[in-house]
């Protein structure tokens, strides 16, 4: 199964969830809309974490129905996380030295790798629960 390649249409939702991002992160800063009514405590975090979140799953999406084992399924999601984290922090240097009214913020950072983190958990409950249920 090592040479087994999955077709590049899977990962167009994770390439269009990538751009939708990229435009909402890199959005200059007087242009972030202020929701009056969304009055929540750390939404912006709520909000980061949610987009890579997202970003995670759709990566590691086209690998649940390949036909690899556990832990190759494991080894791709773990990339596709380390990616999204590192991704992240680009995001918030990009941000520092060439977004208008942005700023690098290391809690930002922070948000977006727990919804890294939580997407890549998710991941792996799914392909375990998937194994076992194959397993019996």
């Amino acid at each position: 199964m090592e040479g087994q390649k999955i077709a590049f249409k899977n990962f167009l939702p994770g390439i269009a969830w990538f751009f939708i991002v990229a435009f909402l992160v890199f959005m200059p800063g007087s242009d972030v809309p202020k929701v009056g009514w969304l009055n929540i405590p750390y939404f912006d975090k709520i909000a980061h974490a949610g987009l890579f979140g997202g970003l995670t799953l759709l990566f590691c999406l086209p690998y649940f129905k390949a036909h690899f084992s556990f832990q190759q399924k494991l080894n791709y999601f773990i990339r596709v996380s380390l990616a999204s984290i590192v991704w992240g922090l680009g995001v918030e240097f990009i941000q520092k030295f060439y977004v208008p009214g942005r700023s690098f913020d290391i809690v930002d950072w922070a948000a977006d790798t727990a919804g890294v983190l939580i997407g890549f958990w998710l991941c792996r409950k799914i392909i375990t629960l998937k194994f076992a249920k194959e397993e019996k």
